[in-house]
């Protein structure tokens, strides 16, 4: 039987090249000591090569945001045999493209970013910068996976979330994602015991309603603390389906993402608005 393409060894006094076990890139948004991200490295580490990028200060809210106008500064904090680990004082988003064009060999075969301490579900993932990371693995062809665990905590116990995270990554290695999908994974913090298994979901309809502390500093200024709450705008009791409703029944979540944020049914509507042109004047 003819070697598998990629799994060739030494055959006919000539050296084959072997099979590269894929090579996963990991990020997060809470910095580089986050209990959370040392844990998704070491999940990543089971499966393949990993090479992992964090900022040195927490960046959670940053969403997609990158760094144009300071420069942006890497250093190598660990480099051994399949693993290599970078500090960054940019972006999550920084650090995904800086992995993607200048730090790694090759291009990932997995982007995985988390675990987050904190919930990243309904419209949190417009602010986040775990999923902002994610979106940027996806607008670059690679299969990426945002994990959130709902627990705040420094010290969270992410026991649960490594086995979630786990069963995801391999069903994504053996199935792959669609070009331009990706994976907002949710974890309730409960006992493994207590999770009652994998929901596919949508997207619930909620918002954060912002509300502002206006506080005194030590020298008598005034600034603002942002505090506010979720609101959950499904039906009361309903919501079935969404991953806000998966959480609250001690469901773990997976919501697909699309880079294409274009409303196409609604773009089916507008088409009727359509004219033959400009009028100009009253």
């Amino acid at each position: 039987m003819p070697d598998a393409p990629g799994d060739q060894h030494m055959k006919g006094g000539q050296m084959q090249n072997k099979k590269q076990r894929p090579l996963i890139l990991v990020t997060n948004d809470d910095g580089i000591d986050a209990k959370g991200f040392r844990e998704l490295i070491g999940i990543a580490r089971e499966f393949g090569e990993v090479a992992a990028i964090s900022s040195q200060i927490p960046m959670s809210g940053m969403s997609h945001a990158i760094t144009i106008k300071v420069p942006i500064r890497v250093r190598t904090v660990l480099d051994e045999e399949g693993f290599r680990l970078y500090q960054t004082t940019g972006t999550p988003v920084d650090g995904v493209k800086l992995s993607f064009h200048t730090l790694l060999g090759r291009r990932p075969d997995l982007l995985l970013s988390g675990i987050n301490h904190g919930s990243n579900s309904s419209a949190s993932i417009l602010y986040s910068g775990t999923m902002g990371a994610v979106m940027e693995g996806a607008v670059n062809h690679i299969p990426s996976i945002g994990f959130s665990l709902l627990d705040y905590r420094p010290d969270a116990d992410f026991g649960a979330s490594a086995g979630v995270a786990r069963e995801v990554i391999r069903l994504v290695l053996e199935k792959g994602l669609p070009d331009g999908i990706c994976l907002n994974v949710n974890i309730p913090s409960l006992p493994a015991s207590e999770i009652r298994g994998i929901r596919f979901c949508k997207q619930a309809n909620g918002y954060w309603r912002e509300e502002f502390e206006k506080r005194t500093d030590p020298n008598g200024h005034s600034y603002y603390w942002l505090t506010g709450f979720f609101h959950n705008r499904e039906p009361k009791g309903g919501g079935i389906g969404t991953d806000e409703w998966a959480l609250a029944n001690h469901y773990v979540s997976v919501v697909p993402i699309q880079t294409d944020m274009t409303a196409h049914a609604f773009l089916e509507v507008m088409k009727e608005w359509e004219t033959s042109g400009i009028k100009h004047g009253a």
